[in-house]
């Protein structure tokens, strides 16, 4: 199972890489310096 860490306010977020639509990749470590909201979903029309 994966480590469920909770950063505290301040702390810096974990490294952070997703598939994005086409072909590439999101590197939250590329937006250094910035604001950036990150926000998880389930997908759609999944059990659980």
């Amino acid at each position: 199972m994966a480590d469920r860490h909770i950063p505290a306010v301040g702390e810096a977020a974990p490294p952070i890489s997703a598939a994005i639509t086409g072909d590439g990749t999101f590197e939250l470590s590329s937006q250094l310096g910035t604001w950036v909201v990150v926000y998880f979903y389930p997908r759609a029309n999944t059990p659980g």
